[in-house]
């Protein structure tokens, strides 16, 4: 509980709030990192020496929380000099994130489950909310502890594991591994009090989610716990997501991966297949490689992933396919909290931790807040990691 005698207030007057159900014009009283109060109209002199902030003609919502981050650098496909950097703090806070979980990609040769939590941690310590799935593309899973079920269980900072199907990268785990991967994790999320998910990075190959039923099939973890990722890669792929949604299942959506599923255009297909919004995230799998390959699995160039891929979504998702705001904002605030079990993330209510983006009408990033300090004011970050 807040000590309000010791607190630091801040009132965020007049904004337009979407929480993001649409609660109209509304006032935000924050102090010690959590929201407060959320009313109509909050008195000014409700506390000594609060700092006021007046947003009137502005969009109040919830920072956005971004699940899938190589938060110390992906790629390497096409050797050393392909190894993408860490991530910075000013890069996550501008693009509108304030929770953020980091995970490893193909490379676990010269990038450690180890090496992650420090990030983590430094991160948390920077400002922002910051998780991590233990594992990597292959398996067994590279892990701190020597178990997925240990990590999960007794590391603070790690919610779930993460591997690779159905790709040319990925260690062509058997259906048995797969299995008992996603056992440990489920497990070790019920010994720590963690969400205990599995994250399956999918490719191209024709398998397609065929792995996942493999699991379901081969073990009693419940659909609920596994999230195929990447689902936009392909049309087939797409189409088989919407069937793994159809019978119960979360999909991810990498709002990096322009085509040939748009991403807004497959939270749209979505919706209009009858998935609820709520087994409907987004991801940007920010700060990883972007590799092509050809038809024979050639490396024939490689980027970096970027972060605003998630607001442009969201701009799409108002603009081109007729979503309210509410709406277009759930896949990356309450459907990704209530997926990963995050309490106090994802919806601006009293008692939850004051993470909030300021937007302008047409939707540009002005401030954001996490846990209650600002870290970007007029669009720029205002408060830097320690190297940025």
């Amino acid at each position: 509980m807040t000590d309000l005698s010791i607190a630091e207030f801040t009132l965020l007057q007049g904004a337009h709030l979407y929480a993001p159900a649409d609660r109209g014009i509304c006032d935000v009283l924050l102090a010690n990192g959590k929201i407060i109060a959320v009313e109509q109209t909050i008195p000014a002199d409700i506390v000594p020496d609060c700092t006021i902030i007046n947003l009137r003609g502005h969009i109040l919502c919830p920072g956005f929380i971004d699940q899938h981050v190589h938060l110390i650098g992906g790629g390497g496909e096409a050797g050393p000099t392909t190894r993408t950097p860490e991530v910075q703090l000013s890069r996550l806070t501008e693009a509108g994130i304030t929770t953020v979980i980091g995970l490893l990609g193909t490379d676990s040769i010269t990038r450690h489950p180890e090496s992650l939590l420090a990030k983590t941690r430094a991160l948390n310590e920077e400002g922002i909310t910051a998780w991590m799935l233990t594992g990597a593309y292959h398996l067994p899973s590279p892990t701190i502890t020597g178990s997925v079920e240990k990590d999960v269980a007794l590391i603070d900072r790690v919610i779930g594991v993460k591997c690779a199907v159905s790709d040319h990268r990925s260690a062509a785990p058997g259906e048995h591994q797969l299995a008992n991967m996603a056992a440990q994790s489920r497990v070790g999320g019920l010994l720590g009090g963690k969400p205990g998910v599995s994250v399956f990075h999918l490719g191209s190959s024709k398998k397609g989610l065929q792995p996942l039923y493999d699991v379901l099939q081969n073990s009693d973890v419940p659909i609920n716990k596994l999230l195929p990722t990447h689902v936009n890669r392909s049309e087939a792929l797409f189409e088989q997501a919407l069937q793994f949604a159809r019978n119960g299942g979360t999909i991810d959506i990498t709002s990096g991966i322009p085509g040939p599923v748009d991403p807004a255009e497959g939270v749209a297909r979505a919706v209009m297949a009858g998935i609820p919004l709520d087994r409907v995230t987004l991801s940007s799998d920010g700060n990883g490689s972007m590799p092509l390959f050809d038809a024979a699995g050639n490396l024939t160039g490689i980027g970096v992933a970027g972060f605003d891929s998630l607001l442009q979504t969201v701009h799409q998702l108002v603009k081109q396919h007729g979503f309210t705001l509410t709406d277009a904002l759930r896949p990356l605030t309450t459907s990704v909290a209530g997926f990963l079990s995050l309490n106090g993330k994802g919806e601006i209510l009293a008692g939850n931790d004051a993470d909030l983006l300021v937007m302008s009408e047409d939707l540009r990033i002005e401030q954001v807040y996490a846990r209650g300090k600002r870290m970007v004011m007029n669009g720029k970050a205002c408060k830097k990691g320690t190297f940025d």
